[in-house]
């Protein structure tokens, strides 16, 4: 008897959770524990400038995405490493804060990364500025590295000017392949 009672109590908690989840109460699945992470060199990266005010009041200044373009899922855990060099000199670097979730990336799904950082001649901007048309970036825990161009909101050529040591990266969100 008190094996039937546990045996029907774990499976109204598996029930439970299964419902919850079908129900959409915004729980992110796991991602594919057999996916390999995301490689840089099977991501298509973009950065690009929003259009914005340049104080970064409440909004992001840029967004950086990338692509899967790989021959199956992958997960991308954690921030990825974006550089904006100024030759040998100074470097900006982008930094988030905390652990974000591992993103299962299927074929054609997108991550996205909005940047916050001080554009040259705002008020209270850093002396520390770097101008650059292209980033380095990085996928999480990968070695090599991808040049990307800088676009305009409008996906023209343009250069990122940032201010500071370091840009703000918010935490990683995934798009559905198509979007």
């Amino acid at each position: 008897m008190r094996v039937t009672t546990r045996l029907a109590g774990g499976l109204a908690l598996l029930t439970a959770g299964l419902t919850l989840t079908a129900c959409g109460t915004g729980t992110t699945a796991a991602p594919d524990a057999t996916a390999p992470p995301c490689r840089t060199g099977s991501l298509a990266w973009t950065l690009s400038l929003l259009d914005g005010d340049g104080t970064g009041a409440g909004r992001a200044d840029a967004r950086l995405t990338a692509v899967n373009q790989g021959p199956g899922a992958c997960v991308f855990a954690g921030f990825p490493a974006l550089e904006i060099h100024n030759g040998k000199a100074e470097s900006v670097e982008g930094a988030g804060q905390g652990r974000p979730a591992a993103l299962a990336l299927p074929v054609r799904a997108s991550v996205t990364v909005d940047l916050r950082y001080t554009r040259r001649g705002t008020k209270g901007a850093d002396p520390w500025c770097v101008r650059q048309t292209e980033v380095s970036v990085r996928a999480p825990h990968d070695t090599r590295g991808a040049v990307v161009p800088v676009r305009d909101a409008h996906g023209k050529a343009a250069a990122i000017d940032a201010c500071g040591e370091t840009l703000a990266m918010a935490v990683p969100r995934r798009t559905p392949a198509g979007s």
